[in-house]
């Protein structure tokens, strides 16, 4: 039985194990922290309570379009602990609520119905946008400069409202890719629109994990995956190379040597742990996400979740019957530099705006978590800069979001990379392996 190391036990690395296991390989899997998950886990509001209340560190959704992700929830056989809402609700300050579904039409035209009805957009901002998604659909295939421009130039050039950009494209695109719209790839708006809300009628239906993330990975289910280990709290210090071969890897002390490695770490980190790929940490930048935490005294709103226009946040996730929120600020620049307080405070004064009942009720506790590093920031020009599964070290294999996954910095993105690395090593041990689905279109 051929063995495997992975390094990392984020999402790329669970995945890559969950794939060689089930191909037949040994696969030990070393993650410096103390749980799996990476930047999509859990972690208890007091630690040194045992029985502390678990929250996500930011909530994390995926759409029906991410196949690969469904698929990896389904070899860990917890499919069935992911919600799917039909509905997005776009909540205007002061209230108003604006409702986007499918309807009777097929797809592309399937959210005509609701889309027309949307109080948040006027009929220019609409007529605008139903030109641009036409011409979305026609210059995905045709146009070559999508990765060198930003989704903001391209919105522009179609002369879409200020109202369309803030409201429409920025709300999805900023919390789908994790960035401003000037600072995305036009590639990674294009493709997001195109498989979520126009290839397919059920593919932009949003699934939202009904347990804490951690328990997504619990230890009984990787007991179907074939002989895979898990260890947590050992940090790889070193990739050992020889040549063209890699030889063993340092963790906590211990040398540990196997057919071979799988290395899912963040990009930051390779020009310290194998210096010789030459991937230095320059080579990409990151964007960060603030996740803030709310438990009330009473029920706020009875939305499962809602988009917010025009403020800071702009998802609200409703955990425990509208007493317990989860707010999201992508690319959150901004707020990355501020104090928790002021994060807490400007949240706070926005909900307030949104839902009326909040002032209403009491404060019990929050929580402020900020991911300064949740992902590289997918630039114009930076496509041809992700290198892919294979190295130059013939036994070496890279997984992570930010690596070719033909996906931006996403969950389905970070599950692909796992799968390729694991094609890749069931390549080079002549073995068959065959885990990456395609895209719906």
């Amino acid at each position: 039985m051929p063995s495997t190391v992975v390094i990392g036990g984020g999402l790329a690395g669970l995945s890559a194990a969950a794939a060689l296991g089930s191909a037949g390989f040994q696969v030990r899997l070393y993650e410096a922290r103390a749980f799996p998950g990476g930047r999509a886990t859990s972690f208890p509001v007091s630690p040194a309570d045992e029985e502390s209340e678990l929250i996500d560190n930011c909530q994390h959704v995926l759409l029906r379009c991410c196949i690969n992700l469904l698929d990896f929830y389904q070899r860990l056989g917890v499919s069935h602990c992911i919600r799917f809402y039909q509905e997005f609700y776009f909540v205007e300050p002061g209230g108003r609520v604006s409702t986007l579904r499918s309807g009777r039409f097929p797809a592309p035209f399937h959210m005509a119905e609701s889309f027309l009805r949307m109080k948040c957009l006027d009929l220019r901002d609409k007529l605008g946008i139903a030109r641009a998604l036409a011409d979305l659909r026609r210059e995905r295939t045709r146009r070559h400069d999508l990765d060198r421009i930003s989704m903001l130039d391209w919105l522009l050039q179609k002369r879409q409202s200020y109202n369309a950009i803030q409201r429409f494209w920025g709300q999805v695109l900023v919390s789908a890719v994790n960035e401003d719209l000037g600072r995305m790839a036009a590639v990674h708006g294009f493709q997001v629109f195109w498989l979520a809300f126009l290839a397919r009628a059920d593919s932009y239906q949003m699934g939202v994990p009904d347990v804490p993330l951690r328990q997504l990975y619990r230890a009984e289910s990787w007991a179907r995956l074939g002989d895979v280990s898990l260890h947590f709290r050992l940090p790889v210090g070193r990739i050992q190379i020889a040549g063209d071969t890699a030889c063993g890897i340092t963790a906590s002390g211990q040398h540990i040597q196997a057919d071979y490695y799988v290395c899912c770490l963040p990009f930051e980190r390779l020009s310290i742990v194998a210096p010789e790929l030459g991937i230095e940490k320059t080579r990409f930048e990151h964007s960060p996400i603030t996740g803030i935490h709310f438990w009330f005294d009473r029920p706020v709103t009875d939305l499962p979740h809602a988009t917010l226009l025009d403020r800071n946040i702009q998802w609200m996730f409703n955990k425990s019957e509208g007493r317990y929120l989860q707010l999201v600020a992508s690319g959150s620049r901004d707020l990355a530099a501020m104090s928790r307080q002021d994060i807490i405070t400007i949240g706070l004064s926005e909900l307030k705006e949104f839902f009326p009942k909040a002032e209403h009720t009491n404060l019990l506790k929050a929580q402020v978590i900020k991911e300064l590093r949740a992902t590289y920031s997918a630039a114009p020009g930076t496509e041809g800069l992700r290198p892919g599964a294979e190295t130059p070290i013939k036994n070496l294999f890279l997984a992570g979001d930010w690596t070719r996954t033909g996906w931006p910095p996403t969950m389905e993105g970070a599950v692909r990379s796992g799968y390729r690395a694991a094609e890749a090593v069931c390549s080079a041990a002549g073995r068959k392996g065959n885990f990456l689905l395609p895209d719906i279109a």
